[in-house]
């Protein structure tokens, strides 16, 4: 069962009315505004409509940004930043609500245009778009170049006539293109796109003459940066005068500051290279006729190098022949060396066996017990024999090394007491002893032969 509606009393208007009336009223005080505020809350929905809040220290007014006006914004919004909304003011009757019917925003203490710029810019360097790494050299004798810009003004006449001064004869193919207004983004990425697919270009100058930065925003549209970056061949960003910079500059390859400028980077100057190919003819002829020079030189040199190096071989045969001699005498020596060193040591060795010192202790006290024991008819005896011992002592001392270094010769040990026969048997270096008639010596090997 359905309540009953109850007509309200005279003067009394419904919620409805009033609704519509304030809906009137706001139509005819509130159709265009603009309204300075916060970003807070911003969101864009699966609809492509854009919703947030615009407030400020004393109150807040929700706005609500529809797709077609979102397509055309120069920024893109965000939570935080100060805009000022333009729009109409509409009341939401089913909600009782009013909110703000957005048609454009603009930053405040920014240019929108300018804040697009940045905001690009930051976003593309973060993608890699102008890192060094991925920037290509331009080729160093380009046989064809592709161009891109408006095929009136002077833009295009000056980059022919510095191409034309050059390089003469140098292929150009221009891929018309508007350069501002609407759909100029489109036409330059279409001319980049064809020179890309095409092939038939080296390398691709792009860009205009100078303006206002609302002139040259076609190069800072996503879509030119893009195109630039995918473009198959190097590409040259020239746009405005030395002091403007837009988006394309930095995606490009290289950028150059006029269009002149361009020409002049891409080509080299003919008469430059000609001049560099005559200095290097120069001298590879220099090179060539002292090469000449020299061989002429050697041939006649020849005859007397012939007999030179006849006379060196055989000076050379007989050398070789001197220096085996000289090592046969050396190895025989050595040999007879040796074996006069073993006999020397052979004989030492006795010597001290038979020491006549020992013997004539032992004699010494054998005589004196004699003489103790026999008296003096030993002793006589003992002085007989003594006279026989003393020629035979005297002959001993005789052939006792000893004598030998009496005569000035030594007997060179090794620092371990090992006799030295031959100086193979020690190194530069080594430590030796040296016994002397009196005395003694420490000596180190200073070279060995």
């Amino acid at each position: 069962m359905k309540p009953e509606v109850l007509s309200p009393p005279e003067g009394v208007l419904t919620v409805t009315a009033l609704t519509g009336r304030l809906q009137r009223l706001f139509a005819l005080e509130f159709d265009d505004v603009r309204v300075a505020g916060e970003i807070s809350g911003y969101k864009v929905w699966s609809s492509g409509h854009a919703y947030f809040t615009l407030k400020d220290s004393g109150a807040q007014l929700r706005c609500v940004l529809f797709r077609g006006a979102l397509r055309y914004m120069r920024f893109k919004p965000a939570d935080g930043l100060a805009v000022i909304a333009r729009g109409s003011v509409e009341i939401r009757a089913e909600r009782g609500e009013y909110q703000l019917i957005v048609s454009g925003l603009e930053p405040q203490g920014y240019g929108a245009l300018q804040l697009a710029f940045e905001q690009l810019k930051q976003r593309l360097a973060e993608e890699g778009l102008f890192a060094a790494e991925r920037k290509r050299a331009l080729p160093r004798f380009p046989r064809r170049i592709g161009i891109v810009t408006s095929p009136k003004g002077a833009v295009i006449r000056d980059m022919l006539s510095v191409l034309k001064r050059r390089w003469p004869g140098v292929h150009v193919r221009l891929f018309p293109a508007q350069v501002q207004g609407a759909g100029a983004a489109g036409e330059i990425c279409a001319g980049l796109d064809y020179f890309s697919r095409s092939g038939w270009a080296d390398a691709v100058i792009v860009g205009r003459g100078g303006g206002s930065l609302e002139d040259l925003w076609t190069f800072n549209e996503e879509s030119v940066a893009r195109a630039i970056a995918a473009c198959a061949v190097p590409v040259v960003s020239a746009v405005g005068h030395e002091t403007d910079f837009t988006i394309a500059d930095f995606v490009a390859d290289l950028r150059a500051p006029t269009p002149s400028a361009a020409a002049e980077l891409v080509m080299p100057e003919r008469r430059e290279i000609l001049n560099q190919v005559s200095m290097a003819s120069h001298r590879l002829e220099r090179g060539i006729r002292y090469r000449l020079a020299m061989a002429r030189q050697r041939l006649r040199e020849r005859g007397i190098d012939r007999a030179t190096t006849l006379l060196q071989r055989r000076l050379g045969r007989l050398q070789q022949r001197l220096d085996e001699a000289t090592y046969r005498v050396q190895t025989l020596a050595r040999a007879l060396l040796q074996r006069r060193q073993r006999r020397l040591t052979a004989i030492h060795q006795r010597l001290r066996e038979q020491n006549p010192r020992l013997r004539l202790a032992r004699g010494a006290a054998r005589l004196a017990q004699l003489r103790e024991a026999a008296g003096a008819a030993i002793e006589r005896r003992l002085a007989a024999l003594e006279r026989r011992l003393t020629p035979a002592a005297a002959r001993l001392m005789a052939l006792s090394p000893l004598r030998v270094l009496e005569r000035g010769y030594s007997i060179v040990e090794t620092a371990g007491g090992r006799l030295l026969r031959s100086s193979a048997d020690v190194s530069a270096g080594d430590e030796l002893r040296v016994r002397l008639h009196r005395g003694r010596l420490r000596a180190r090997v200073e070279e060995t032969e």
